[in-house]
């Protein structure tokens, strides 16, 4: 991919056939894959190669590396950008040639998904080898490597989120890493309007998607834009937010286990907010405890 598609958009003999739309603008198309091939091409593919008698070493390779599977998070958020170019010029003459000279049944799309196709593959050949390996050398690293697997997928996948908030004025990276996110049921009141809690329960309530940073709990309304297959796409509208250091929280609203209540300066705005289970609800107190406390 990088030598017979990335490469020749500098070829002189292939300029002819290169869309405007795609001149200069490789590292849109093909995100940072040229980072990715190189982690694997010199670091960790011989890692792996040094546990072929050993086995039980495979959970250290990946613990030790662990900083460096990020560049997976940055290839993730580039790709709606990529697929968004990619649809605008798959039918150019010059894919078309590039992928006749490198006999492909497929085309290029195919292989630009597949660093994101590996990192959830990573996961299930760690549980592959968890499942043979209940008693052995290792085996606590190897937990603890698919723990590090599944956590990035998490991030992966709360950063894709996060990059379709729209109306934000100012940079979201200011609030820091986004360590939750999903969609609730909300009340509000506020304690100098006419509104008492116990009169919340009558109102319908909203339907928000809400952001955890570390610095601030971001309020949003979620989007459904027109399109089919993997076109379709949600996008965030940006409503308000709290910052997380004058928040505080009510873990049980009464009438229901998957309420809990989160205040702000002091009660001056109040928000009941309603999980879609208790264990759900469990999860995000905890994350907002961490960060309070």
């Amino acid at each position: 991919i990088w030598q017979g598609y990335r490469a020749e958009m500098d070829n002189p003999a292939m300029l002819i056939l290169l869309p405007p739309v795609l001149r200069n603008r490789k590292d849109v198309l093909f995100g940072n894959m040229p980072e990715i091939y190189d982690f694997h091409n010199k670091i960790f593919l011989h890692s792996l190669e040094n546990c072929l008698g050993a086995p039980e070493r495979v959970g250290c390779c990946f613990l030790d590396r662990r900083e460096d599977f990020q560049m997976y998070e940055k290839y993730c958020q580039n790709k709606p950008r990529s697929e968004s170019l990619w649809r605008q010029c798959s039918e150019s003459s010059f894919f078309q040639e590039c992928q006749r000279k490198l006999e492909h049944k497929l085309g290029l799309d195919s292989y630009l998904l597949k660093p994101v196709q590996r990192l959830t593959k990573y996961q299930l050949l760690l549980k592959e080898l968890l499942k043979y390996s209940t008693s052995c050398d290792g085996v606590q690293e190897l937990q603890e490597a698919l723990v590090a697997m599944l956590d990035l997928l998490k991030s992966v996948n709360d950063s894709m989120h996060q990059i379709s908030i729209t109306g934000y004025d100012g940079d979201l990276s200011e609030l820091g890493k986004v360590l939750m996110q999903g969609s609730f049921s909300v009340w509000t009141g506020h304690r100098k309007g006419p509104t008492k809690m116990k009169d919340l329960a009558r109102f319908k309530p909203m339907q928000r998607h809400l952001f955890l940073y570390e610095k601030a709990l971001v309020f949003c309304k979620k989007r459904e834009e027109h399109g089919d297959g993997y076109d379709k796409t949600s996008s965030y509208s940006f409503k308000h937010f709290l910052k997380m250091n004058a928040v505080g929280i009510t873990e049980n609203v009464k009438g229901d286990h998957r309420k809990f209540e989160i205040w702000y300066s002091g009660r001056e705005e109040v928000y009941v907010v309603q999980a879609q289970t208790v264990d759900l609800k469990m999860a995000w107190l905890n994350e907002i405890r961490k960060i309070l406390f």
